[in-house]
């Protein structure tokens, strides 16, 4: 019997970008390949990369060229670039980075093994010339929904998959493969973007705005909760316009108790939000729904009027504010994270002055700031009246600054408050780790239990917050506190 053919998966970038590669790993264990964790152990090393900004598209070329390294002291003979920054480029970017065995996109991706394969065997699979995805589908959201089937959406396999494709974990599942045992998972909600964010290239190669349907969503809940998942994370470029190609933009409203019901869920979380597409309704079922967490991931970008005009944007600083005070009013424990950009084409001291005006009354849980830097096919590249790129670094420095002060701060503040913490990591030297409803995966800090005794991964602790370090805090789990209630995701 010949040996089976293995493959890693390296994931860059976003939690879309990890969705996007347990689909691949889906349809690549349902065509025979065996999946490896390490690179070094794999035929093929295939790596989701990240095209977003400069720092990003450098991370996922150090990537390729780490595992190009291991051909020379591993098994690994072939390296293949998928991702945004893969479709992004495409041919641009196999001949400017030779070391690349394959570089696909998202069009290749239902015929990932065949592609694999070609590429294993030696032969050459010609990359593509990139298009704007946007054009892909109809301009008008109502008409997206029939052309779907013909678009290439990463993150939106089947559900209900006939029999033979299917996991063995039953009728339910989805084309998928979890890549780690992780209690927390993210699902994709929708893929693209209609916005026109002036230093935004997402919605060129990521596409326009489509919905998945309810049902799949929600199926795939259910089968993430029957391996073990205890908190999902909806994905999408933009949920707060999940439902309006489906004819319904008050959709989330609905789908979000239905999340939360599903057995073995314990904690729902919504990223990416529009500050200038929330709704009252929406702030309601966030805030007042048990079981879903009340988080907002709210894409401020800046607070100064002009520099929001330019970046084609809407609000001020004042908007934000009542907008925070609002979810507030309803959750005073709610977490609040968003990132911003300094240093933008135009952005004067006035309106850096007015962005700190904003950080220091916003009380955000966690804040991403990063300096502005051109990027290619974008409208804000073509304005004038650009920073020195010194002056940006300035500005960059003397924001995050204030930035980390400020959310040490807000961390301070929950010294007392009762959170539930999911556990994430029990080790004997680094103690047991987990998050608080108002800290995202990856981004937004940890709690640090000061006891483990019966703890375990994927458990649900109710604690004490006793102090702080930086944005991360320090908890005492209180007695008879695991087998948490309906409340534990609140």
């Amino acid at each position: 019997m010949p040996e089976r053919r293995t493959v890693a998966l390296v994931t860059l970038g976003c939690a879309r970008n990890e969705v996007d590669s347990e689909e691949l790993a889906g349809r690549l264990e349902a065509d025979g390949w065996q999946l490896v964790e390490d690179a070094a152990d794999a035929d093929v090393a295939v790596v989701n990369t990240c095209g977003f900004v400069e720092a990003a598209k450098k991370d996922s070329v150090d990537a390729l060229l780490e595992a190009n390294d291991l051909k020379d002291h591993g098994r690994t003979q072939a390296v293949v670039a998928v991702g945004c920054m893969a479709e992004r480029y495409g041919k641009e970017l196999a001949e400017a980075l030779p070391e690349a065995d394959g570089v696909l996109g998202f069009d290749d991706y239902t015929d990932i093994s065949d592609r694999l394969q070609t590429i294993l065997s030696g032969g050459i699979h010609a990359s593509h010339t990139p298009r704007d995805r946007r054009k892909l589908l109809p301009i008008s959201p109502a008409e997206r929904q029939e052309s779907a089937a013909s678009v290439a959406l990463p993150g939106h396999g089947p559900v209900d998959l006939p029999e033979g494709l299917a996991p063995a974990s039953g009728p339910r599942a989805p084309l998928r493969r979890r890549l780690d045992g992780a209690p927390v998972a993210s699902v994709k909600l929708a893929s693209g973007c209609d916005r026109r964010c002036s230093f935004c290239a997402i919605p060129s190669f990521r596409g326009s705005f489509i919905s998945r349907r309810p049902s799949d969503v929600l199926n795939e809940t259910r089968w993430l909760a029957e391996q073990g998942v205890k908190e999902i994370m909806l994905v999408s470029e933009n949920n707060t316009s999940y439902g309006k190609d489906l004819g319904d933009i008050r959709l989330l409203e609905s789908l979000l108790p239905e999340l939360a019901e599903v057995d073995g869920i314990e904690r729902v979380r919504v990223s990416y939000l529009q500050p200038a597409e929330m709704r009252p309704g929406l702030i309601d079922v966030l805030t007042s729904t048990p079981k879903v967490t009340p988080y907002f991931d709210l894409s401020f970008q800046h607070s100064a009027p002009d520099v929001l005009r330019a970046m084609r944007r809407f609000g001020d600083t004042d908007r934000f504010l009542e907008l925070l005070d609002t979810i507030r009013s309803k959750a005073p424990e709610a977490g609040v994270r968003s990132n911003f950009i300094v240093g933008f084409p135009g952005e004067s001291e006035a309106d850096l002055a007015e962005l700190e005006r904003f950080l220091t009354g916003a009380r955000l849980d966690a804040i991403g700031v990063f300096g502005y830097s051109d990027e290619e096919g974008t409208e804000a590249a073509t304005y004038g009246d650009k920073l020195d790129e010194d002056l940006v670094a300035e500005r960059l420095a003397r924001v995050s600054r204030l930035a980390e002060e400020l959310v040490s701060q807000r961390a301070e503040e929950r010294v007392g408050e009762t959170v539930h913490v999911l556990v994430e990591s029990v080790d004997e030297e680094e103690g047991v780790h987990g998050r608080a409803a108002h800290q995202a995966p990856e981004t937004d800090g940890q709690v640090l239990l000061t006891s483990g005794e019966g703890l375990s991964v994927g458990r649900m602790v109710e604690a004490k917050v006793v102090g702080t370090e930086g944005v991360d805090l320090v908890a005492e789990p209180l007695t008879g506190s695991l087998a948490c209630s309906e409340e534990a995701g609140r």
